[in-house]
């Protein structure tokens, strides 16, 4: 998909962010598709570059603006040089007719750090590859994402960290909710190289099946070739505790409603990590509105 996106690309967004600048407001990346076709398939090329100690914040969004069946196939290249910082937002929330397929490759080099959290709420098929490549020391990657689908609704996350050199960290945390009879995907490679030594790496994916007919297939990976590493990977898979929401029932809790403050709870692990409070705001609706409560979780 990556090299169908290179050979028919037509539109896209180039940022670069110059030597030591910082960014004082967030950059959104919104894609609109409002094709009159039956079917129509885009695909917008993005380019980012980060200099020597540049901070930015971005926001990407995909939309349609019409009910057709749409295909979206978009490739993201980010460039992360010596103590940059990223702080990257997919969210991801389309009609139903709507599919994605994202691929986002991140080069870092030394003693920078590059977060992206996915929010996959919309869609109908939805696949998600972020590849990480450290090509330096004492580097921070961080991949977290929040899934709550229901319906027929399929979204994929695949992982990729290569920690190429020593001393660097990486950390993922995934949570899922899935609902009906939609399916979840979780694939997440770390590869050690034999010369990065005190390697720090973590992946974990949790998941609540809320229907007995939705499905989730998870699959952490972990290739370690060095031996002075600190590196875990877990996953864990079930339903809602009914002993908990029993208790929330006996003080006067409604069912749905104990049900939503349960599976926010679960998921908020994820979204307390979001640094740009609009962002977090916007999320905490969404998941309110996915779940079909009406709930200032915010408080």
């Amino acid at each position: 998909m990556t090299s169908l996106n290179t050979a028919f690309v037509t539109e896209g967004a180039f940022i670069h962010i110059p030597r030591g600048v910082e960014v004082d407001k967030p950059i959104q990346i919104i894609n609109f598709t409002t094709g009159k076709e039956s079917a129509t398939m885009v695909q917008p090329r993005n380019l980012i570059v980060l200099d020597n100690n540049a901070h930015v914040q971005i926001i990407e969004r995909h939309q349609s603006l019409t009910d057709n069946a749409v295909l979206t196939n978009v490739v993201t290249e980010i460039y992360a040089d010596v103590h940059a910082t990223l702080d990257y937002y997919k969210i991801q929330n389309d009609n139903k007719n709507a599919s994605l397929v994202d691929n986002t490759y991140i080069e870092q080099q030394r003693e920078s750090e590059c977060a992206v959290h996915t929010f996959s709420f919309g869609g109908n098929i939805t696949r998600n590859n972020l590849n990480y490549f450290q090509k330096g020391e004492h580097i921070n990657s961080i991949l977290k994402g929040i899934t709550i689908i229901e319906g027929k609704q399929h979204v994929d996350h695949h992982t990729l960290v290569h920690h190429i050199e020593p001393n660097c960290e990486s950390h993922q945390d995934y949570k899922g909710i899935y609902d009906d009879k939609s399916t979840g995907v979780f694939n997440g490679k770390v590869i050690v190289n034999k010369e990065a030594q005190k390697t720090n790496a973590y992946q974990q994916n949790n998941n609540v099946l809320v229907s007995d007919k939705a499905t989730i297939n998870a699959k952490p990976q972990l290739e370690i070739f060095a031996d002075d590493v600190k590196c875990s990977h877990g996953c864990t898979i079930g339903q809602l505790d009914d002993q908990a929401l029993f208790y929330m029932q006996q003080r006067g809790i409604p069912k749905k409603e104990a049900k939503a403050l349960l599976m926010y709870a679960f998921a908020n692990t994820v979204l307390e990590s979001v640094k740009i409070p609009e962002v977090k705001k916007r999320i905490t609706k969404l998941i309110a509105n996915k779940l079909g409560v009406n709930i200032g979780f915010e408080l």
